[in-house]
């Protein structure tokens, strides 16, 4: 039965054709955000998740900036402990020399006392941004250490679907203290044998000292660098699979692009027909 007042296949037609508005709608948003879920609208669970992943790759850049400074720290005072050590072997040699009698003692005690100076203002320079990982206060407000952000852990109850805040993670770096306990300038004065023989043990004692506090920055100063090398490749691998949830992919964007605005024509046309065909009924009456 045809029908001046309903015509149901403009109808049919009308709703194909918005229905493939839509989509080619949806298609160019795609486009051009190059996200399939841009906002929350376009799929609410993958959009939560995507945005808590967003904020900890946030967190991690920020945690990468707190360990290059604390590497960078560490670093300077190991490499500090490092020259201590060799400056207090040259120290052993003159203590060694000094044992003949035949030495001459002024001379040996005067270039002690230069290596002393020496090993002091290694001490003191050996400051990275305020903090020095050899003296007993080391930032000048009664530090004993440096404590460096290194990691935010997400799992259990802090996981993303309960969406509470995750865990700081922390890598602390104790002082060396070579400022209580390297005492050069309090050692014994070579002015014969016998306390020259005494100076070299308590350079010995010294140099020990030295060693520990040195393997110990240097221990600590890789601890850094390896959590550094993988909050790095963390970052990567998060900001990839954020990629994987919400990122369009562009081929397939682009060839249902081409595929919509076809169907578009097509249902142009469609209901340009479904329009026309109650004109049909004109032949009717005359």
């Amino acid at each position: 039965m045809s029908s001046i007042l309903t015509n149901n296949s403009a109808m049919v037609a009308l709703q194909t054709l918005k229905g493939i508005n839509s989509d080619l709608s949806k298609t160019q948003n795609e486009i051009s955000t190059g996200k399939t879920v841009a906002t929350a609208k376009d799929n609410s669970a993958i959009w939560a998740i995507s945005k808590v992943m967003e904020s900890d790759v946030s967190g991690f850049n920020a945690i990468s900036d707190s360990l290059n400074v604390g590497e960078a720290t560490t670093a300077v005072a190991s490499a500090a402990a490092e020259q201590i050590v060799d400056v207090l072997e040259e120290m052993r040699e003159l203590a060694v020399a000094g044992v003949s009698e035949t030495a001459d003692h002024t001379k040996l005690d005067a270039a002690m006392e230069q290596k002393e100076q020496q090993i002091l203002s290694i001490i003191e320079a050996a400051q990275f941004n305020g903090v020095n990982l050899l003296k007993t206060d080391t930032d000048g407000n009664g530090g004993t250490g440096l404590t460096v952000l290194s990691s935010l852990d997400r799992a259990g109850s802090n996981d993303v679907l309960n969406a509470n805040a995750p865990t700081v993670s922390k890598i602390t770096v104790t002082s060396a203290d070579f400022e209580a306990d390297l005492d050069v300038a309090g050692r014994t004065a070579i002015t014969t044998s016998a306390t020259a023989e005494t100076a070299l043990t308590e350079i010995e004692g010294f140099l020990q000292v030295a060693v520990a506090g040195a393997a110990a920055l240097g221990a600590s100063a890789e601890r850094i660098t390896d959590q550094s090398d993988f909050v790095g490749k963390l970052t990567d691998a998060m900001t990839t699979g954020i990629g994987a949830l919400v990122d369009a992919d562009m081929e397939e964007a682009s060839a249902r692009l081409s595929a919509l605005q076809v169907q578009q024509q097509l249902g142009v046309q469609s209901l340009s027909i479904a329009n026309s065909a109650p004109e049909t009924l004109m032949s009717l009456f005359r």
